[in-house]
């Protein structure tokens, strides 16, 4: 449901692991603060050019440092301009900034409205593509009746606690449950927001067009269906989705997203305007030609994938079930090499995974999230080194 409202200033692999013949995705184009933001539709890619070469079959991964503990049902990462982190907690409807420097926290307040129960609450968090001049903070949370999408404003001047302004809500109506809530957002390289959704354990939903359950959706910064989104007057970008809960783009402009599957299959796919990824009449790989086929998908034990990131030719995947961090190297929009796994079992569930420079990962665990064993330690924000 599109929610219309008042002006706000806009300143803008496992033994079990199959890989298969990944589509070719959207391309988009995301805006960086001060910006403006393109509105033209993102397009079709081809899955490989030729001037494209491989990722390496073959990578590693380092743990440097634990940034940050202590944290309770982290979920979603915001990185601000000047390298702090913005971590929304699920269970308590706030947003905390760390100093990746010191690890010291402060809480920006609480997000009001926020209803948590099941895998619902805050999860996916963004800054506005103008963060610079508007000091925006957009949530995707769960409230008594729904998903919804707000934004807020963020004053860092004043006292901790109540730095948060009230949250303006840009949209609403997206279908809640105890499970399958998706929650990542993310503006995408063209200014536009970006949003996954689950089916709310109502199956049919995620083959409804008319639904907002089970779907990729992309709005403008205000909450509306984006310039060019595939059916006209929706904010549908792509549908047959399960529950969405990573969101990356390559260097090329294209659409990555993660997916849980139910009991076979998870899926990595390369995302296609207007795509339909098959559920629940599919799950991973079909022979079905109305449905697109993932780019890698797991056994859901070795998976049930939440955040993922991009970072010199490969996506990194956080996995909460398989309780590792997956890499899949690309070709295009295709897997170079057989995924491998890195720190299984090592952190427990990992939640959240984005970049953070120089082939540097941020990484976050979901230990306290009702599913994990906290005996491994308090939710923590970890540094890693990747190639």
């Amino acid at each position: 449901m599109i929610v219309r409202r008042r002006a706000v200033p806009t300143v803008l692999a496992a033994a079990a692991l199959l890989l298969t013949a990944g589509c070719s995705s959207g391309s988009s184009e995301v805006g960086f603060p001060g910006e403006l933001p393109r509105t033209a539709p993102p397009s079709s890619a081809p899955a490989a050019r030729a001037t494209e070469s491989a990722a390496p079959a073959k990578g590693s991964v380092r743990v440097l440092r634990t940034v940050a503990g202590g944290l309770k049902s982290p979920w979603g990462l915001a990185v601000l301009p000047g390298g702090d982190l913005l971590v929304s907690s699920r269970d308590d409807g706030t947003i905390t900034r760390i100093d990746p420097d010191t690890g010291r926290t402060t809480e920006l307040g609480t997000v009001s409205g926020v209803s948590p129960a099941g895998e619902g609450g805050l999860l996916g968090i963004a800054l506005s593509p103008h963060y610079a001049s508007d000091h925006m903070i957009y949530a995707y949370f769960t409230s008594a009746s729904d998903n919804r999408i707000v934004r807020m404003l963020y004053d860092d001047k004043k006292p901790a606690g109540e730095q948060l302004g009230a949250p303006d809500t840009l949209f609403k109506g997206i279908p809640k449950g105890s499970v399958h809530n998706g929650g990542r957002i993310a503006f995408g390289p063209d200014g536009m927001l970006y949003a996954g959704t689950g089916e709310s354990g109502r199956r049919g939903l995620a083959q409804d067009r008319g639904s907002l359950g089970g779907k990729i959706l992309r709005l403008t910064p205000d909450g509306e269906p984006a310039p060019g989104d595939p059916f006209p007057g929706s904010p549908v970008y792509s549908l047959g989705h399960r529950n969405v809960q990573g969101l990356a783009w390559d260097d090329r402009q294209r659409l990555f997203a993660s997916e849980f599957g139910q009991d076979t299959w998870d899926e990595l796919n390369a995302i296609k305007p207007g795509g339909n990824y098959g559920w629940p009449d599919a799950e991973g790989k079909s022979a079905d030609p109305r449905f697109q086929n993932p780019v890698a998908e797991w056994h859901t034990d070795d998976a049930s994938p939440s955040g993922i990131a991009y970072v010199h030719g490969v996506i990194w995947m956080a996995a909460l079930k398989g309780e590792r961090l997956w890499r899949i190297p690309l070709h295009g929009t295709r897997a170079a090499a057989a995924p491998q796994s890195f720190l299984t079992g090592t952190y427990g569930r990992l939640r959240t995974v984005a970049p953070a420079g120089d082939g540097k990962l941020w990484l976050i665990t979901s230990n306290t999230d009702g599913r994990g064993r906290p005996k491994k330690g308090d939710d923590r924000v970890l540094e890693l080194q990747v190639s």
